[in-house]
């Protein structure tokens, strides 16, 4: 059996930074979006003016030159083409076909706002025709500039992105990198360097290098999903190469790579800054909890000191983050021996593979025990634990040291993040769920696809489970 891996030094929830910074290679993006934007500035005037001077002669507000219809002209066609994502990185920003979609509409919308500002005045039809055509022509003609300039810079050794490659198959992947002529590959892995001894020190050496994209073969990484959080909250985005097999998995966007398409996890321009969100939504939440449900807290504890002998709160060690033992709080639902009892109900476990220990019909329950079980309430002072860092509102349930001792080499992925009081674990069947291979699978699932949202969708369905009294016991 493989024991609970105790971590030597503070580790942080996988999801966290550890502090707020940049993402590795944004410079270049805001560089690059700055230029078009720019650019098509300059174009988009430069097409109006032109159009104006060549056009019909119309009194018009729209031709006497005020600011604030030359700020509506940019506002329509910058504001279309950044919708249809024409400044983002990669072939979009070479979609001559969707800018010339952009700047059509731009100018039927302007067409548009121009007869509907006054309709019992003339509007000099010609001018928009130009406009178009000249926008059409100088944006498309600026941004083909732009690409040439940028293809030869890149031979040349210029605006090029750090790039680090994991592959058992570098040679051919390699190759297909360096069609893009985009990176500057500084190290090469084989996918020995993700195992779980060899992680922390290949995650130290790319962020040495000030890798800024990392590319990892689908064999390399396909039941490692959960690393890409690793790599994100470095600020370093994902491209997972394809082998015709992968999955789309969530979060991820379709990038082209050597004319092959491959999934990518770009990272938040900010990094972690979703998670500090999830932690400062804990602590308040449960400070507002634990004042509004204080008169609920003493009746409780009151029940309890009534209904049996034994102290009002059982404080059981737990394995948390990093394998790091922490003392979950509880009202104690049970008889006061419990934990010596246990050993003589080991027989009786009703989970299949015998990691958790689960009895429907529990002798050491007590009465009141049994209905703080049945809505969950028994849980409460575990938002004492949530005020304190130790756990989170949702994550994977944090299990005592007996269950932990028993698990296997890829069960430790739950101690990854943060322990949480509820989970999808528990939305999914709580109690109910007998096998706990099932279970984990629940929790990297949670890991590999967390979001503020998924977070915020567990806690609703929290309640429905538990006013339903489903697979509580």
């Amino acid at each position: 059996m493989a024991s609970a891996p105790l971590s030597s030094g503070f580790k942080l929830d996988l999801r966290s930074p550890g502090a707020a910074r940049l993402r590795r290679g944004v410079t270049v993006s805001w560089l690059r979006v700055f230029t078009l934007v720019s650019l098509d500035t300059f174009l988009l005037m430069l097409a109006w003016r032109l159009a104006k001077a060549i056009g019909t002669e119309l009194e018009s507000p729209w031709t006497e030159n005020k600011a604030i219809f030359q700020v509506a002209i940019l506002a329509v066609g910058l504001g279309v083409i950044a919708t249809k994502g024409l400044y983002s990185p990669g072939d979009k920003r070479r979609d001559y076909f969707g800018l010339i979609q952009a700047l059509s509409l731009a100018a039927f919308l302007l067409l548009l706002t121009a007869f509907l500002y006054d309709p019992n005045q003339f509007v000099s039809r010609s001018t928009f025709l130009l406009f178009w055509l000249f926008s059409v022509c100088f944006v498309c003609i600026g941004r083909l500039l732009v690409e040439t300039a940028v293809e030869k810079s890149r031979k040349r050794g210029v605006i090029r992105y750090s790039a680090f490659l994991i592959s058992d198959s570098s040679a051919k992947d390699k190759d297909l990198i360096s069609q893009e002529n985009r990176y500057d590959i500084l190290g090469v892995a084989d996918s020995r360097c993700l195992d779980r001894a060899n992680r922390e020190t290949t995650l130290e050496k790319i962020r040495s290098l000030g890798v800024a994209e990392i590319f990892i073969s689908w064999e390399s990484i396909k039941r490692r999903m959960f690393l890409c959080w690793h790599f994100q909250t470095a600020g370093i985005t994902v491209h997972i190469l394809p082998t015709g097999s992968e999955p789309m998995m969530p979060k991820s966007e379709l990038w082209i790579i050597g004319g092959q398409p491959s999934l990518t996890f770009p990272p938040p321009v900010i990094t972690g800054s979703d998670f500090w969100l999830k932690r400062s939504f804990d602590f308040w939440a449960s400070v507002i909890l634990l004042i509004g449900f204080s008169p609920l807290l003493l009746t409780i504890a009151t029940l309890i000191r009534l209904d049996s002998p034994g102290p009002i709160f059982f404080r059981q060690v737990r394995v948390g983050l990093h394998g790091r033992h922490f003392k979950a709080w509880k009202f104690r639902t049970m008889v006061a021996n419990a934990t010596q009892l246990q050993k003589q109900l080991e027989a009786r476990n009703e989970m299949k593979d015998g990691v958790l220990f689960k009895m429907k019909d529990d002798p050491r329950v007590t009465r009141v025990g049994g209905f703080l079980r049945k809505y969950s309430l028994d849980e409460l002072p575990q938002l004492f634990n949530v005020l304190f860092s130790e756990m989170s509102l949702v994550g994977p349930r944090p299990l005592p040291t007996r269950d932990v001792e028993r698990f296997s080499e890829f069960h430790y992925l739950r101690h990854e993040v943060l322990p949480g009081i509820t989970g999808l674990w528990q939305v999914s069947g709580r109690s109910d769920i007998e096998d706990f291979e099932k279970a984990v699978g629940l929790d990297i699932a949670y890991i590999e696809n967390w979001s503020l949202w998924l977070d915020l969708k567990i806690l609703l369905q929290t309640v429905v489970v538990v006013l339903g009294k489903k697979g509580a016991y």
